[in-house]
């Protein structure tokens, strides 16, 4: 497998920590940087997802310290989760019911073998179409995203130790957690705005189109106020507000280094119109949500091919036919995007997402990828707004 590498040189680093039935995931304290974060990724690609899997299993699935959820649904299931031995056997569990996230104490499902009370945060979706599913990160779980974040930059061509701009949600919004993951882990300075992309698609959903106006000018003036000190570098928004800078404000987006684009979708012209703002700054894509993330792998073909790969081995994703959610399509055609989390301390399998996507096999990655996002159906009742 070719691995896109980051110029790492040899050093000394942890092995992967396998998870275990009755031990907490092993952190790396202090938080890995540089070369050392880049050989860190590296030995997670080369992890088996098949023993991984397994290694989840029993740690969430362990009669005294796996997580409460997973144990009670245990007593329901026709079959040992412990006797699953390949990550293709997971679709026995079915779909996950995502009303489940949205009822139950995230704490619930995390293993007892992290150690009470637990430590972190607690994190939601959107919550644009009702109740915001939550979910509670532990240190280990911030640190494996922020790696995989800290990897996509130096992929893209970002710099290190450059000024940042994150103009996402913020809140309970995990998007909003890149103000830490730069500055710790990419020795970057960063900014922030206040953006609430609930009450935007309240107002789109009211038909209150002026209002949702006068947020977006709310919002950009925001930016701009950060923009035009003449300290930032990139910018971290989302394709829809920075849709709305390019239109209002070319010239400060042409002074930027470069953005980096976090949400569920993007255009190829979109990406194009983008490109052609920035005058030759670097323009980063990553799809995902508070589930899991994936990191954009390559733009090909003036942008007709627009794909990503996963933070693996923790997410994985797979593109399945949209009537029958256990069978993937053939590589390069259309379906609905499936997703499904083994953390150490988070184990989510058959996600059934939103959205559609081409799947995606490369050489380049040890799982599938998926390619060319975009809304599996457009309804009034979930409208994109600017986020």
């Amino acid at each position: 497998m070719n691995v896109p590498a980051v110029n790492v040189p040899a050093v000394n680093v942890p092995a992967v920590n396998v998870p275990t039935a009755n031990a907490p995931a092993v952190p790396l304290a202090p938080p890995p940087t540089g070369a050392e974060a880049d050989a860190w990724i590296a030995r997670r690609l080369d992890t088996d997802l098949d023993s991984w899997c397994r290694a989840v299993l029993q740690r969430h699935f362990h009669p005294e310290t796996g997580s409460p959820y997973w144990l009670g649904r245990a007593r329901t299931l026709d079959f040992d989760p412990r006797d699953i031995t390949r990550y293709d056997q997971l679709s026995a569990f079915g779909p996950f019911p995502l009303d489940t996230l949205r009822r139950r104490d995230p704490a619930e499902l995390v293993p007892l073998s992290v150690p009470r009370p637990l430590t972190g945060r607690v994190w939601d979706t959107g919550g644009t179409t009702g109740t915001p599913c939550r979910v509670h990160y532990t240190p280990d779980m911030l640190l494996h995203r922020a790696l995989w974040r800290r990897w996509s930059f130096a992929h893209e061509g970002f710099e290190p130790g450059r000024s940042w701009l994150q103009a996402t949600p913020t809140g309970p919004h995990l998007i909003g957690n890149g103000v830490w993951e730069v500055a710790e882990l990419y020795a970057g300075q960063a900014y922030a705005i206040d953006m609430d992309p609930r009450w935007v698609k309240r107002l789109i959903r009211a038909g209150r189109l002026a209002e949702v106006d006068e947020y977006t000018g709310h919002l950009l003036e925001q930016i701009t106020d950060v923009l035009r000190q003449g300290r930032v570098h990139y910018l971290n928004t989302t394709p829809a507000l920075f849709q709305a800078l390019r239109q209002r404000f070319p010239a400060e987006v042409a002074a930027l280094d470069g953005v980096r684009l976090s949400g569920t979708q993007i255009s190829a012209d979109m990406y194009r119109a983008f490109r052609a703002a920035l005058q030759g700054g670097i323009c980063g894509l990553t799809y995902g949500n508070t589930f899991g993330n994936a990191a954009c792998l390559e733009v090909a073909r003036d942008a007709a091919l627009i794909s990503y790969v996963p933070n693996y081995p923790q997410v994985t994703m797979a593109v399945v036919r949209k009537d029958d959610w256990s069978t993937p399509v053939e590589p390069g055609a259309p379906g609905q995007v499936r997703l499904t989390v083994l953390h150490e301390d988070l184990f989510l399998p058959n996600i059934l997402e939103r959205d559609q996507a081409l799947r995606h096999r490369t050489d380049r990655w040890p799982s599938d990828g998926v390619a060319n996002i975009r809304p599996l159906q457009t309804t009034s009742s979930a409208p994109e707004g600017l986020y």
